[in-house]
């Protein structure tokens, strides 16, 4: 493959296709917040939003290179390999300017009919070894948006994978950040990961790490978030932490000293360098609304709106953080806020939505809002306008021009 063939800095088009972006996602209440302390009043509600929020740089860059990616190849035929970021708005507008999005993995019909003539679009989260060598091998052209964060986990997996550790990530299996940061262990003949969702399968890890126990269990629970062959016995002797960015970092944290108190029980505190790795690879966006969130609740909110995609981790996360201070709701966008008294949210934790009833309390009311870092801020602007209207406040005079 050329090098003409392989981008990962756009193509210089941002001017061309700022007007669109920005017709596409601004929201002129959010400038509005930004530029007055992050904060509305009107009437007797005042919203709170945090000061971290919404698109993170990542994100921004993956949504623009798909939108340069558009405007370069207006002729061709232009592909993505899954969701280019979690946010179901985003991505049909991607759908809608015509980027097809190509359903199952490496080997699915629509990969094996890839040409050399077709330009693939690859997502923030990255893809996996077997399909970037597809691509390659199909000698089409890609646009690589993976996010920065994201390589930097994969530095480290392909370290401990040279160096013979097990990567042991914490994450969500299923998630295609956490799936193409497993697949880098197998840059190396014998690398190895597993993956933790949470402190209870932390805990079953740390034991076998300790005392031992039955393979056959240990294989039966964790499969398939194992590498082919994987040998609790001896693959959990040399482990290095990793994790998927958008994990809550209290947890990745707590996941990572539970580990490193299993093998220092285990071989004492001279030899644990030679067992145990790791390094804090959240990204600094999820840390820095997780951390907004966590002084927004400190602020005196009444309740607190999380907008973003359903299936979207880092947003899911903030809801976690909130739920057990004020009432939390995470929604979609404004189509969930039904009326004054019912709303269709996912609840912290949860897989799936429900209904809420009495969510917007009568009289003085303090609306806390974040946005997981793939929500765009037209959604954030367009929840608060729903708001006003259910009190009967005109939006064309709030805020004012």
């Amino acid at each position: 493959m050329t090098e003409a063939q392989y981008y990962t800095r756009g193509f210089g088009l941002k001017p061309q296709i700022e007007g669109q972006l920005s017709e596409d996602y601004r929201s002129r209440i959010v400038d509005y917040l930004k530029a007055h302390d992050f904060t509305l009043r009107a009437g007797d509600l005042t919203f709170r939003l945090a000061a971290e929020f919404g698109f993170c740089y990542g994100v921004d860059r993956a949504v623009e290179y798909a939108y340069e990616t558009r405007t370069r190849f207006p002729e061709r035929n232009l592909f993505i390999t899954g969701e280019i970021i979690h946010n179901p708005h985003v991505n049909q507008r991607l759908k809608d300017m015509g980027i097809r999005f190509l359903n199952g993995g490496a080997g699915a019909d629509e990969w094996n009919r890839l040409g050399d003539r077709d330009v693939v679009i690859l997502p923030a989260f990255g893809v996996t070894v077997d399909q970037m060598a597809l691509l390659r091998e199909k000698g089409c052209t890609l646009v690589d948006t993976t996010c920065g964060s994201v390589l930097n986990v994969w530095k480290n997996v392909e370290r401990y994978a040279r160096d013979g550790f097990t990567s042991l990530i914490h994450g969500k299996y299923s998630h295609e950040e956490t799936r193409a940061t497993a697949s880098r262990t197998s840059l190396h003949p014998h690398g190895k990961y597993l993956v933790v969702r949470d402190l209870e399968e932390t805990a079953q890890v740390a034991r076998f790490i300790r005392t031992g126990g039955s393979g056959v269990d240990f294989l039966l629970h964790f499969a398939p978030a194992c590498s082919r062959g994987f040998n609790p016995e001896t693959d959990l002797v040399r482990v290095g932490l990793a994790n998927q960015t958008t994990m809550l970092s209290s947890e990745s944290l707590q996941v990572a000293e539970e580990i490193r108190r299993a093998i220092l029980e285990r071989y004492g505190e001279a030899a644990l360098g030679e067992h145990f790795r790791s390094f804090d690879t959240i990204c600094s966006a999820t840390q820095d609304r997780q951390d907004a969130v966590v002084k927004l609740l400190q602020s005196g909110i009444s309740l607190l709106l999380v907008i973003g995609g359903y299936n979207s981790s880092n947003t899911n996360h903030l809801a976690e953080i909130a739920d057990q201070k004020v009432p939390t709701y995470h929604i979609e966008d404004a189509g969930c806020l039904l009326d004054t008294s019912s709303i269709r949210y996912k609840p912290a934790g949860g897989k799936e939505t429900r209904l809420g009833w009495h969510w917007l309390p009568e009289g003085p009311t303090v609306i806390g809002i974040t946005a997981g870092a793939s929500t765009p801020n037209n959604r954030i602007g367009e929840v608060i306008e729903r708001i006003l209207e259910f009190r009967g406040q005109d939006i064309r005079h709030v805020p004012p021009e």
